[in-house]
């Protein structure tokens, strides 16, 4: 991957899980033409590389380890759906578990890993202009980003989210469970020492709670046009 180029511009939306940041981001980064980071796919990446490779998510050496060893790369599809590669084996799918999830919730909150993670992040940065999605765009990523959104909603309709989005696949889960590890995540990336989840000072702060997608994108647009 190329090196970043500090000349093009960066919005960064930031939020806890389930809050629409991957949804909202790839829209609007659909809309403005620009290139889009999923950078939550990068520490899933790790997690399900780390899984394949028995590797002890409490081992931070053999983590640091595998997060250089692990080639991540993104694609679409012909009908455009995107697809991420792990080590040129297609692991979209596993990537979107709960277990991915919390794998890549654990991970984060490695100094090392995310040292290690840091400049692939940075390197997305090319003109005419880079999407950001994640949990520390704002604050650590791209602290010069030219906009920052914080998107939000009530742990209750995140869940909501999620379980509609999961039965819809077939996935045999229950609203109760799913809210119990979102508060747990929450918590998780809250209160980490590295990089803690919170919204930049200078970030709009987008509650989505009951709000559609379609308003929630023209919303954010309306922070990048002005």
């Amino acid at each position: 991957m190329p090196l970043s180029d500090p000349s093009a511009p960066v919005l960064a939306i930031d939020g806890p899980s389930g809050s629409g940041k991957g949804t909202i981001s790839r829209a609007v980064a659909g809309q403005l033409g620009w290139h889009y980071l999923d950078s939550g796919a990068l520490y899933r990446g790790v997690g399900v590389a780390a899984g394949w490779n028995d590797i002890d998510l409490a081992d931070p050496a053999a983590l640091v380890r595998c997060t250089f060893d692990t080639r991540i790369a993104f694609s679409d599809t012909p009908g455009g759906e995107p697809r991420v590669l792990i080590n040129d084996v297609d692991a979209t799918d596993e990537l979107r578990t709960e277990t991915a999830g919390a794998a890549a919730s654990a991970i984060a909150a490695i100094p090392e890993v995310r040292s290690a993670l840091k400049e692939r992040q940075r390197a997305f940065r090319q003109q005419p202009g880079l999407v950001a999605d994640g949990r520390d765009m704002g604050t650590v990523i791209f602290p010069d980003a030219r906009w920052k959104v914080f998107l939000t909603a009530s742990a209750e309709e995140r869940a909501e989210r999620r379980y509609k989005q999961l039965i819809g696949k077939g996935v045999s889960v229950t609203l109760d469970g799913l809210l119990r590890e979102i508060l747990a995540r929450d918590a998780r990336d809250a209160n980490r020492p590295v990089a803690p989840l919170r919204p930049a000072d200078d970030a709009v702060r987008i509650d989505t709670t009951g709000v559609g997608i379609d308003e929630v994108v023209a919303r954010v647009l309306a922070v990048v046009r002005g």
